[in-house]
């Protein structure tokens, strides 16, 4: 095909994907469903026609659209907010993931005659949960939980992932024969993942806040730059660059950050365009008659994983913690499959493993099932619950809405022998999800970064979606404050 036909292919499928995302958006319909049925629509078996078998290239792809979701999705969370209920949503994403996937690969060997390693195997794919499909219904019906449950959710669903590519690649190497060292390669797949996560976060935090780069646009390729040595480095070394690439994430997205707001729409546009790519890719890979032929195999797996398997293995965890049961019903029921669970479905058909393609399809089955299914009664069955919080909004639980969804602009005049003359904006105590809009200087304007010293006398415009908040931080510095209305809203 002539390359002048790939890129108009290209543009038509992105802006295909746009419109179809805004409409059924409404809806709370995640994005994974959109995608994927467009794939499955032009590839081999649907109208298109387009023939694509191509595991290796489709699981390079998947893999690099994974690394930037999961740094996205640890930038946008705020470990302020999360930081009550990390405990809980940690022993969720470890103890939950081994519990769920050796439930789910003993039912597996029972029911459906697998190997004892290929049904644990299977268990270990689908073991994690999508937060992209979990928060994209969360969002567009604006929908928030009581008891920091959202947080809890935030955390659990970005952090699973991790620890669920380990038990696949635990397997993997068992199935093949290679248990010598898995002790060792665990070991090393965690430390190794967590020291190289958090000393490129700091470093990478602390270069960015001190270069001064003459084009504003370099800082984005710098934080791009960060997510692919944290990714790379970390997987180089032995580590789980999964897990690296999420913890350089929250590092960054949760300190004082030159062009922060800035790099958090860029990621937020770029992981929509890599959920596009991988969604789109994983529909073209799928034979839709490969997947109904193991029909009735993927709904047993996904009626077991959606109400036995995942809800013992939560229960088992709440109960230790002390938590209701509406609760426990709750989070167990928010165990959608999703992106990660079918890029780990890949890796058996890479490896050629016997059950390799038998494996994907379930996969595909189940996630396809979850995500429609539990992803349409999520919204319902939370406030069936009596969960849903009405005076909150689940905005709050990211970085990128904390501060960039204004309700009121304050300003505040810095006295000529305040302590924060002559000191960077960095260095100011200003809560992260507080934004310094702009700086009035005299007669002139200035654009705030983070090694902008202030001045005696400057007049600080700080923007918040707390006016509580806004007047806290006016009652520390014993100035009249002047509220107004903003025009300034999240456009995504």
């Amino acid at each position: 095909m002539p390359l002048e036909w790939i890129i108009l292919m290209g543009g038509i499928i992105l802006f295909l994907s746009v419109f179809t995302s805004k409409v059924m958006y409404r809806f709370g319909v995640p994005t994974l469903i959109i995608f994927i049925s467009l794939g499955m629509l032009l590839g081999s078996e649907g109208i298109g026609g387009f023939y694509f078998d191509d595991y290796k290239l489709a699981g390079t792809i998947a893999q690099v659209a994974l690394m930037v979701i999961i740094f996205s999705g640890g930038f946008d969370t705020s470990w302020q907010t999360a930081r009550s209920s990390a405990r809980l949503a940690i022993t969720l994403s470890s103890a939950g993931v081994i519990l769920t996937a050796l439930l789910v690969g003993t039912f597996a060997h029972y029911a459906l005659g697998l190997s004892w390693l290929e049904g644990f195997l299977l268990g270990s794919i689908i073991s994690s949960t999508d937060a992209a499909a979990v928060f994209s219904i969360f969002r567009s019906k604006n929908l928030n939980l009581k008891g920091n449950l959202a947080s809890t959710l935030e955390v659990e669903s970005g952090s699973n992932d991790p620890f669920a590519y380990m038990m696949t690649l635990l397997f993997i190497s068992l199935i093949q024969g290679s248990a010598g060292g898995i002790g060792w390669m665990l070991l090393l797949q965690v430390s190794v993942g967590v020291a190289i996560g958090f000393l490129i976060g700091f470093a990478a935090t602390w270069f960015i806040n001190h270069v001064n780069l003459a084009i504003d646009g370099l800082y984005i390729i710098i934080a791009v730059a960060v997510m692919m040595l944290s990714f790379g480095l970390a997987s180089s070394l032995g580590g789980n660059g999964y897990l690296a690439v999420y913890l350089s994430g929250i590092v960054m997205g949760n300190r004082p950050l030159t062009h922060k707001i800035s790099l958090v729409k860029f990621f937020d546009g770029l992981t929509w365009l890599m959920q596009i790519l991988l969604f789109f890719t994983l529909g073209l890979l799928v034979f839709p008659s490969h997947v109904l032929g193991v029909f009735w195999q993927g709904l047993a797996i996904a009626l077991f994983i959606s109400f036995v398997g995942r809800p013992l293995a939560i229960a088992l965890i709440m109960v230790l913690f002390k938590r209701s049961l509406q609760e426990t019903a709750l989070i167990s029921w928010v165990g959608f499959r999703g992106a990660a669970s079918i890029v780990f479905a890949i890796l058996p058909l890479m490896y050629q493993l016997p059950a390799g393609e038998l494996i994907f399809n379930i996969v595909f089955f189940v996630a396809f099932f979850s995500v429609l299914i539990q992803g349409s009664l999520l919204v319902p069955f939370a406030k069936w619950l009596g969960l849903s919080e009405k005076e909150g909004t689940v905005l709050t639980t990211f970085t990128d809405y904390r501060g960039d969804t204004y309700a009121d602009l304050l300003a505040v005049k810095v006295p000529a022998d305040s302590a924060a003359v002559d000191r960077k904006i960095r260095e100011l105590d200003i809560p992260s999800h507080i934004l310094i809009a702009f700086i009035k200087r005299g007669k002139s304007v200035i654009t705030p970064r983070a090694n902008t010293v202030i001045q005696g006398n400057d007049v600080l415009m700080l923007a918040s979606d707390s006016k509580e908040e806004l007047l806290r931080i006016a009652k520390m510095e014993q100035v009249k404050p002047r509220l107004k209305k903003s025009v300034q809203e999240k456009t995504s």
